[in-house]
């Protein structure tokens, strides 16, 4: 087989994993002539990576949610009122910032915990418990910010968390203009990204599965480590890595890892493909509804933290449609409405899809309505792409 005809047959077998990365591509490729090179520019990346976070965050979660056939309205109040909860804490109460994050993570546990026990144990459809649940925490949010309106937080280190950037090392004359632990840190992603594909593949050959050819592999090698490099070469060239990314990117590789490596993670997507079938094979349904929907929580809880420590304040307003781009990102990054499809990394694209159009449509100054309908548009197209490909059995 020519090595064109196998890139094309890998193309097609993978249409849904490697239709989100070309959607991203040509995205960024149309703003960045429409604005001149501004949309590619090292500053607007990193703020585009920082923009990204609180939405990533949430669309990481509800991924999983989706994919076990149920949503979570509820995620966008959540979020604003356990950073209105972060901000009286160090406001009002004075409490550390180590006391303060893995506080509000709990509460935010404890959320989840609710809303699965509605829907696990009542019965009561997901829309139904999560609705109840964004009506709730609205007014929580409204009563927590009633006395003042914005509470702004004092502390410098959970401000940090969205407005920092990784220390550089000093200046010793080499890439003066540019982050060097960024560069560093983007030679290190290549080289734990090389060395994990040479592992699975030797695994899968062990295993008598059919894997690459060696041309298309090294291909493939050489694709996503020139993109690792280009995105740490773009970062390094304004400030760096944020610490927003160094969250969001902890949260992606560890949920990775958790639905592609672990039981728990192949007990998801069981119960998402087929629920009577996985309770018949001795997973417990409602133990996977508990999992997911507390972690949804724990995420809508480090969301609200990431959003609030980048304005460095509490607002009334803080969460208003983080739910609704959170399932738009999922649904652009490859979740299938049907359960049981989806992937993490999917989630990150198809919010960095979001933010992208948003990003860009601003820099070439399109009205805010037309942008609400372009964004539209995408959706409808993932949604359509979802169906198309489950029809023909891709």
């Amino acid at each position: 087989m020519s090595l064109i005809s196998e890139a094309r047959k890998l193309l097609r077998e993978n249409i849904r994993e490697y239709g989100m990365f070309i959607a991203l591509f040509v995205i960024m490729g149309v703003f960045a002539v429409t604005t001149d090179g501004l949309f590619t520019s090292s500053r607007n990346i990193v703020n585009l990576v920082n923009q990204t976070g609180y939405i990533a965050v949430l669309a990481v979660g509800m991924t999983l949610v989706i994919v076990i056939r149920h949503i979570d309205l509820s995620v966008g109040f959540l979020a604003g009122f356990l950073g209105a909860v972060a901000a009286i804490a160090m406001a009002s109460w004075e409490l550390p910032v180590y006391v303060v994050i893995p506080m509000v993570l709990g509460l935010g546990i404890l959320a989840g915990l609710l809303t699965s026990s509605l829907v696990a144990e009542l019965g009561i459809p997901a829309f139904v418990a999560t609705l109840a649940g964004w009506l709730g925490y609205r007014g929580a949010l409204q009563l927590s910010t009633r006395a003042t309106g914005t509470i702004i937080i004092p502390n410098d280190a959970f401000n940090a968390i969205g407005n920092g950037f990784v220390p550089d090392i000093p200046d010793i004359g080499i890439l003066p203009e540019m982050h060097k632990v960024t560069l560093l840190l983007g030679l290190l992603g290549i080289i734990l990204y090389v060395s994990s594909e040479n592992i699975s593949r030797a695994r899968l050959r062990n295993q008598g599965f059919e894997v690459l050819s060696t041309p298309m592999f090294i291909l493939k090698l050489v694709f996503i480590s020139a993109l690792i490099g280009g995105i740490a070469w773009i970062l390094a060239g304004y400030r760096g890595l944020s610490w927003t990314a160094v969250v969001v990117l902890i949260v992606v590789l560890l949920y990775d890892f958790i639905t592609k490596r672990t039981v728990l993670g192949r007990h998801i997507y069981a119960v998402g493909g087929n629920p009577e079938a996985a309770e018949l094979s001795g997973i417990s349904v409602k133990r996977i509804t508990h999992v997911v929907f507390a972690s949804m929580g724990m995420l809508s809880a480090l969301s609200g933290i990431l959003y609030a420590s980048r304005l460095r304040s509490a607002t009334t307003t803080a969460g208003t449609l983080f739910e609704l781009d959170a399932i738009a990102a999922a649904f652009v990054g490859g979740v299938s409405a049907a359960g049981g499809v989806g992937t993490v990394i999917g989630s990150l694209i198809g919010a960095l899809v979001m933010i992208s159009l948003t990003s860009g449509m601003n820099l070439m100054g399109i009205d805010i309505s037309y942008q609400y309908i372009v964004r539209a548009l995408v959706l409808a197209a993932a949604v359509i792409f979802d169906v198309a490909t489950r029809r023909t059995g891709s």
